[in-house]
């Protein structure tokens, strides 16, 4: 029997298939997976911004909007004028701003980290600050989807004198709203200065940073130990506020409770102290005690803090004093005192 042998033409055809088949199967596999309508094709690429405040600040979640935050502040010869910065920057009058922020995610729903000080406000002491015009600065902003302490400092806040031990921790001093948006573009401030006019403000964020700073008028000697500044600008904001709450600060000696500030003295006895640095006390008059207090009241010269001589020194010592305490390294410190996050009371 003979076996018959597949002709040429068969072979070929059989070939073919199998080709054919090897074809659609690669085709198959290389097609793309469709997309489910619940999932984008592209992703968004997303950016975290922080908007910082420092100063004497003040929180509190807009009673006209719930999805947006009131940051305010008090405006008072201890501070400089408010400016905002971001890549560019501009000065800001007393008045009241908005802050535009582009499309970003959820605001905050949770609860506040126990480092930001906390209380509480009437509704009446909240409205009586927000019209306090000439003598407030507000920002109104929406609600982040985080606040982030850009920096702590150790302290003590409570509504007694000095405020109770346990009260103290490392407390916000410098708070940042955080937001997670889709582009850099699209910041910019608007507002109504209580006097004269404001032309809103596009942001340009080379980083993704855009700072409200209200600065000292005149900075603490950080060899003063007493933190004079921090106390009076945390007592200028309860003030404000209408509240009764005191900071102290763990580290200070304990004279420092007789000069603080924020507790009312006679004109006399008010009058702030600076200790000069080891370099400049040796200047006057053969002082070698780095502590002693020099004050200027007036025209007056006041040396040491026992039976302290008073010398009429003019108006000019005072620019004098100034720059004497620059030059010789009195550097400058952040206010360390924290800022409020309020709930208005019901």
């Amino acid at each position: 029997m003979k076996t018959r042998r597949p002709s040429a033409s068969m072979t070929v055809a059989v070939a073919s298939v199998v080709l054919a088949t090897l074809f659609l199967a690669a085709c198959q596999q290389s097609q793309p997976t469709p997309v489910s309508s619940a999932t984008p094709a592209t992703v968004a690429t997303s950016e975290k911004v922080f908007v910082v405040f420092e100063g004497p600040w003040a929180f509190v979640t807009d009673p006209k909007d719930a999805n947006s935050v009131l940051a305010l502040a008090p405006k008072t010869k201890l501070h400089r004028d408010l400016y905002v910065a971001a890549s560019n920057d501009s000065t800001l009058q007393a008045g009241v701003y908005d802050l535009s922020v582009p499309e970003h995610g959820a605001g905050l729903s949770g609860t506040l980290d126990a480092g930001f000080a906390q209380a509480k406000i009437s509704p009446k002491a909240l409205q009586t600050a927000l019209d306090a015009k000439a003598g407030r600065y507000v920002i109104r902003l929406p609600k982040p989807e985080a606040y982030v302490a850009a920096r702590r400092v150790r302290s003590r806040v409570g509504a007694s004198y000095p405020p109770d031990a346990s009260t103290e921790q490392p407390y916000a001093t410098f708070v940042s709203f955080r937001y997670k948006v889709g582009s850099l573009n699209g910041f910019s401030l608007a507002g109504t200065p209580d006097n004269g006019t404001f032309t809103a403000l596009p942001l340009q964020l080379e980083t993704p940073t855009v700072r409200f700073s209200i600065e000292p008028a005149q900075f603490d000697d950080p060899k003063d130990m007493c933190h004079f500044h921090s106390r009076e600008a945390f007592g200028e904001t309860a003030k404000f506020l209408n509240l009764t709450l005191y900071v102290d600060f763990p580290g200070d000696p304990e004279y420092c409770h007789k000069t603080d500030p924020q507790i009312p003295r006679s004109t006399t006895a008010a009058v702030r102290e600076y200790p000069f640095a080891n370099g400049a006390s040796n200047l006057i008059a053969g002082l070698s005690d780095s502590r002693t207090a020099i004050a200027v009241d007036g025209g007056m010269l006041r040396i040491g803090s026992q039976s302290p001589a008073m010398i009429d020194v003019g108006a000019w010592a005072k620019h004098f004093l100034s720059a004497a305490l620059f030059l010789f390294h009195a550097q400058a410190s952040d206010c360390d005192a924290p800022p409020l996050f309020l709930t208005p009371t019901s």
